[in-house]
């Protein structure tokens, strides 16, 4: 670590230090981000690219007085080191660390948290309409970038904004033209079309040797031709866009020239709340500073450890993602059937649709960052025959409820919904986790659901969801390796409502344990460990939230002493919750356990310390069948093990 960082622990330490310092500065941040990113793993590029940005927000701002708003959070690593966090920031996204998105929980200078894109607008107009009721002088400051300006909730808070107007809000336009994959849509075409722009260029040369020529002469006309240079770029550049919000527009300006960002933030802090709002458009390069991450910023976008020396290098051949079989299977219907399309919210290569669109470019869709606008599209291609796909993060989906209630499942459209990282996903912590896609979509009439247990019956459930065409149909998969099972060579299409008895060790149980997706992997070990305490078991594999399976799910449920439902969902309204209103409906009586994730945001570790810490692991899940039987158990049977022959518990 340099000299200079070694002095900065707090924003006001930064700003003791004189103008020329930036710069080194700003090459030690990036230095020690290039460190312990290589050793830790975690969002790597789009953080390399915002190093001037951060150190100029600080140098210039009286932060915390003066309210930075991250958007999404996963660029704001230069954020966290200058603002206490230094000497904690080789711990970030590990269990017990510091998070890898802003918290309000972790530091005062995170003063909004975030982990989903196209919020920080809004956020910020608040805070800062929360300043100036209350009479104070500071500002508020979104950085936006990393493609959310695809959002439409970003313009909707332009548009709030510049009604207001309020004339405390800066916002910074990060253009460094890419989201996690290259950014989309007819605004990013005309940002970018701007900026390179022959007649735009052709004339600003001409004005400039135009006065160079006069100026030789002894004639001074820089000022009339800096004001008609200002014109000109207003005309050609997105300052007319903006202007037009009630913005004002400086820019764009070199994101990695210190000096030249630290001028115009300076101009906005000394003009203060006089001419705002403002939007201040800086041009910035994902993975500035490392070459490797300059030239392929997607491969660097999020990053497991790698040699600093030599870059991400191939590892030994691993198992294939769930991502890879979803793709890959639907890339089998659509040579078949050309009423397949996909769709993505800007995430084509972390759903694998980026596979998908190479075979077929004309039948994919990426929408930018708008999740309600992806599922609406496809509810229109489905009113027109299609079998649209929107793949989309269970965490992100969260974002189109209301489109999934009132445009697909009132219509009852064949929109298919492919769910990438449901349950548990790591480091990416509370902002991320699938933690809620069956609760909020059971809810919904019309919807059929599902979870595969493995990618075997992943690549069927994607089958069945093409083939079902009464209404719109759901399924959900993890994150990261399957389980390693074989491959049927021949897809089928699964009787919608219709789960599967795994193993059962008589007629009659005393524990019956029902799993729904990648739980029946746990469901499975711990049916293990439940028979080596001496007592029957039966595991069902549900297949379906909705419907139930109820033929089979009464049957061994009537079989049964104790019932465990387990499910990488929230407890509240979920999978278990299905089954308790399936027994009250039948008028089922058998004791049950509910197993899923608790009432609770889950915070960034690795999916297996996730799982011990919400017992849903298999050890966690024994421990809770034998406290539940022992509950139960009359008191004169010593002993919580007992064999098979001598298993009887009482359960009500």
């Amino acid at each position: 670590m340099g000299k200079l960082l070694d002095q900065i622990n707090l924003p006001q330490d930064l700003r003791r230090l004189k103008g020329k310092e930036l710069g080194p500065v700003c090459d030690e941040v990036r230095d020690l981000i290039l460190e312990v990113i290589s050793q830790k793993g975690g969002h790597f590029s789009s953080n390399l690219g915002t190093v001037e940005l951060t150190v100029a927000l600080h140098y210039v701002f009286d932060t915390p007085k003066d309210k930075l708003v991250w958007d999404v959070g996963h660029q704001a690593y230069p954020h966290k080191i200058l603002t206490g966090r230094k000497d904690r920031f080789h711990t970030i996204r590990q269990h017990g660390g510091i998070s890898g998105f802003t918290s309000r929980a972790e530091s005062e200078y995170d003063h909004f948290g975030a982990g989903h894109a196209s919020t920080s607008i809004s956020a910020a107009l608040g805070i800062a309409e929360g300043l100036r009721l209350s009479g104070s002088d500071h500002m508020a400051i979104a950085i936006i970038g990393d493609g959310s300006m695809t959002g439409g909730l970003a313009f909707e808070a332009l548009n709030n904004a510049g009604h207001i107007p309020a004339k405390n809000l800066v916002v910074i336009l990060n253009d460094n033209d890419m989201a996690i994959d290259s950014n989309v849509g007819a605004l990013n075409r005309f940002v970018n079309h701007a900026l390179i722009h022959p007649g735009y260029n052709r004339l600003r040369n001409e004005i400039k040797s135009a006065v160079d020529s006069m100026a030789s002469h002894g004639v001074d006309l820089s000022k009339l031709a800096s004001r008609a240079r200002k014109s000109m770029k207003n005309f050609f550049t997105p300052g007319i866009l903006f202007e037009c919000f009630g913005f004002r527009y400086m820019g764009p300006i070199d994101g990695h020239d210190i000096d030249a960002v630290v001028e115009a933030l300076s101009f906005v802090k000394e003009t203060g709340s006089e001419g705002g709002p403002y939007l201040v458009h800086v041009v910035t390069k994902k993975g500035k500073g490392y070459k490797l991450a300059e030239e392929n910023s997607l491969k660097y976008h999020g990053v497991s450890p790698f040699s600093i020396k030599d870059g991400i290098q191939p590892g030994a051949p691993k198992k294939p993602n769930y991502q890879d079989v979803f793709s890959d299977t639907l890339i089998q219907l659509a040579k078949e059937d050309p009423r397949i399309v996909a769709i993505t919210a800007a995430m084509p290569s972390g759903t694998g649709i980026n596979k998908f669109q190479k075979e077929f470019p004309k039948r994919t869709y990426d929408v930018g960052i708008a999740e309600s606008h992806a599922v609406l599209f496809a509810a229109g291609l489905a009113t027109e025959g299609y079998r649209p796909v929107a793949a989309i993060y269970s965490t992100f989906l969260q974002r189109a409820y209301d489109q999934c209630i009132h445009d697909v499942g009132i219509q009852n459209l064949p929109v298919i919904f492919a769910m990438d990282r449901a349950g548990l996903v790591g480091a990416d912590g509370v902002t991320h986790q699938g933690a809620f896609d069956l609760t909020y979509l059971r809810a919904i009439p019309n919807f059929v659901i599902m979870a595969p247990k493995d990618e075997n019956e992943l690549q069927h459930m994607v089958k069945t969801s093409v083939e079902y065409q009464k209404g719109p149909i759901a399924f959900r998969y993890p994150r990261g390796e399957v389980v390693g099972v074989p491959m049927d060579k021949k897809l089928k299409t699964l009787p919608i409502g219709k789960g599967e008895l795994l193993k059962a060790d008589k007629e009659q149980v005393d524990v019956l344990l029902i799993g729904i997706g990648f739980a029946v992997q746990t469901v499975l070990e711990a049916q293990e460990k439940v028979r080596s305490e001496g007592f029957s078991t039966a595991s069902i594999n549900a297949r379906f939230v909705k419907p139930l399976d109820e033929k089979l799910l009464v049957e061994w449920i009537s079989r049964s002493k104790l019932v465990v439902t387990l499910e990488e969902n929230t407890v509240c309204g979920g999978f278990g919750s299905a089954v308790l209103e399936l027994m009250q409906k039948k008028s089922l009586k058998q004791s049950a356990l509910c197993l899923g994730l608790p009432d609770l945001f889950i915070d960034h570790a690795s999916p297996a310390v996730q799982r011990k810490q919400t017992g849903l692991d298999a050890d966690s899940v024994v421990a809770k069948i034998l406290e539940k039987i022992n509950e139960s158990k009359p008191s004169s049977v010593p002993g919580s093990r007992r064999t098979t022959a001598e298993s009887s518990i009482v359960l009500n």
